[in-house]
């Protein structure tokens, strides 16, 4: 049976004259403990391990908590309001019926949902490296611990997670869970971040009009986001060239030209950069309908198609003089 306190505390009332050996309550919550009397009975008591508690209507406990609830001829209870850990143990109901002494007795179990009290702070580290992750927690019962990725479900069981050569497909929050089956599961969240040199992923050759506007993109990806640079030949292009202008966004970068000249056409070089190292790669603005090669690196390529056309030359002088 339970009923509602005043402020919204719930409180078990147990009866007992058959009175179960355990009573379970939630730390925090309020309990009854009612015990079933005759009218015959001439004294009775409350008592906790060898403390008194109540003689009849008499308060024997200092703690405000313990309150008489009933005490007539077939009720004798008690309840105590927001029980602690330390209410736990066992509890006498004492009565003297028809001159003879009668006991019932119960133990009261406290119960503490989980809930983490320490967990790892949210990590940075870098590629192929080595992480430990910790989350702590408290209950009654003793809790289970659980690490969780978003990316790949349960990974570990226990308070301590170990992921050793790190990849950057692992970047995520990882999830705490602990678990008592008393309340919810307590979640907390560590977030991970590994650390990455840049590596260009996308990179074009692309035509150029003269008198019209062209665009060389540049993508990486990276972390830290990398810093863009570009050079032609061994010369950095700054952003106040009249004749072009630099766009860094968070992963790519573009090389604008707003009025192609004759001067613009040639080969240009990303370059991608952060604290962990660098990566760059080569593009060309051609003029259309000139031979190039649509690989990175493009001036090899260039230079590639032209040897393999003066190959096809010979071969062909040969055939002839045969």
């Amino acid at each position: 049976m339970e009923r509602i306190l005043h402020g919204g505390l719930s409180a078990r009332a147990v009866e007992f004259g058959h009175m179960p050996d355990n009573i379970t309550v939630i730390e925090g919550d309020s309990v009854i403990l009612r015990c079933k009397i005759d009218g015959d009975v001439t004294h009775k008591a409350w008592l906790n391990r060898s403390n008194i508690l109540f003689t009849g209507r008499d308060k024997w406990s200092l703690d405000p908590r313990v309150l008489l609830v009933n005490s007539n001829d077939s009720d004798f209870s008690i309840q105590i309001e927001k029980v602690a850990v330390t209410d736990e143990g066992p509890y006498t109901c004492s009565f003297q019926a028809r001159n003879q002494p009668r006991t019932s007795h119960v133990y009261l179990i406290v119960q503490v949902p989980a809930r983490i009290v320490n967990i790892s702070q949210d990590v940075s580290v870098n590629e192929g490296g080595t992480i430990n992750l910790f989350c702590l927690a408290v209950g009654r019962p003793e809790p289970t611990v659980t690490w969780k990725g978003y990316k790949f479900g349960p990974m570990s069981d226990g308070e301590f997670l170990e992921i050793t050569e790190i990849q950057r497909q692992q970047a995520q929050e990882f999830q705490c869970i602990t678990n008592n089956g008393v309340a919810p599961a307590d979640i907390r969240r560590v977030k991970v971040t590994v650390n990455y040199a840049p590596v260009i992923t996308d990179v074009k050759n692309m035509p150029g009009q003269l008198g019209k506007a062209a665009v060389l993109r540049c993508e990486a990806m990276a972390v830290p986001t990398a810093w863009f640079e570009w050079f032609r030949d061994d010369r950095r292009l700054v952003e106040n060239d009249s004749s072009l202008k630099i766009k860094n966004e968070k992963t790519r970068s573009l090389l604008l030209f707003n009025n192609v000249t004759d001067k613009h056409f040639g080969n240009y070089t990303c370059y991608a950069s952060n604290l962990l190292g660098a990566s760059n790669a080569s593009m060309l603005l051609f003029r259309p309908g000139a031979v190039y090669s649509r690989g990175v690196g493009v001036a090899g390529g260039v230079g590639m198609t032209a040897g393999l056309g003066i190959c096809l030359c010979l071969l062909l002088s040969l055939l002839l003089k045969i």
